[in-house]
């Protein structure tokens, strides 16, 4: 009997030991531990959701976005025209444009025998093609930012309290090119006393330019949409041409830039248009676009 058993064990044995090695290996494979369950529960947990769109999907028409009576008080008609070509100097012409939706722009001019005066609005729609690492706001900020760098001016931080002698009001913007000087009295570093002197305020200068003063200058300007800033640029005189002076506004509301730029050019040489009355205009048109979009 014992001479029989023999080969029936040692038949079964290797196909027992076989499935014993598969019953092991899918449990190693279906287990909780495993390293296919534990790594994609952890992975699919911390997949960060996509940046909704930004506040804006499209553009107004720039042409049609300033109103008649602005447009006649930045842009004088004069009596010579006719009605024909009255309306065809306040219907502007719009840029050309590749996608309506995102960059469009307009422009107006107007011949009047004190001054040559040209006016441009641009509306650039910002996107950002992917949400996941930037929303649309952020990538609009981006270029912004970017403007405001070409422009010299300082980039928005934390507010400071002024020191003695500086005019309120001027917040972190600067003159037309001219840093700010320290104010008399203020506390100095200790490096102050070695730096040069400046002269004396009773010794002869170089007369202060007929630009404008510093507040009147490019600076950031407070509450235009999100943010904004005025750059004043003053051409240079020639014998026969007058300065022209020209008043670029840039302002971002959530993901959309705004551009306004006015230009005014006194037809005869020696004068100078004046700085409070071109930024005026400029700034009242961009206030109104901007509420425009926060309609």
């Amino acid at each position: 009997m014992d001479v029989e058993r023999t080969p029936v064990r040692r038949r079964f044995l290797p196909g027992i030991a076989m499935l014993t090695a598969l019953v092991a290996g899918a449990t190693a494979c279906t287990g909780s531990g495993g390293i296919g369950g534990a790594g994609d529960q952890k992975n699919g947990g911390s997949t960060a959701a996509p940046a909704q769109p930004g506040k804006y999907r499209s553009l107004p028409q720039p042409c049609k976005a300033v109103d008649g009576k602005r447009l006649r008080a930045m842009l004088p008609a004069t009596d010579s025209l006719t009605t024909e070509q009255r309306e065809q100097l306040y219907a502007g012409t719009a840029e050309p444009s590749y996608d309506a939706d995102r960059h469009v722009g307009c422009r107006w001019n107007a011949q009047t025998p004190e001054a040559t005066l040209l006016l441009s609005v641009t509306f650039e729609r910002v996107v950002s093609y992917d949400r996941a690492a930037a929303s649309d706001d952020d990538k609009a900020r981006q270029v912004y930012v970017r403007r405001l760098t070409d422009a010299h001016l300082p980039f928005p931080g934390p507010t400071t309290s002024p020191s003695p002698g500086t005019s309120p009001g001027t917040g972190t913007g600067t003159g037309t090119g001219a840093p700010a000087s320290p104010a008399p009295g203020a506390p100095e570093s200790p490096q102050a006393p070695q730096a040069p002197q400046s002269p004396p305020a009773s010794s002869p200068a170089s007369s202060p330019s007929p630009t404008a003063s510093p507040e009147l200058g490019s600076r950031v300007l407070e509450g235009l949409g999100s943010e904004g800033f005025l750059e004043d640029k003053l051409g240079a005189a020639g014998a026969t041409a007058a300065q022209a002076r020209t008043v670029r506004i840039v302002f971002r509301t959530s993901n959309v830039i705004v551009t306004v730029e006015y230009s005014v050019q006194p037809s005869g040489p020696g004068k100078v248009p004046p700085a409070a009355e071109t930024q005026d205009k400029a700034r009242q048109l961009a206030e109104a676009l901007a509420e425009r979009f926060n309609e």
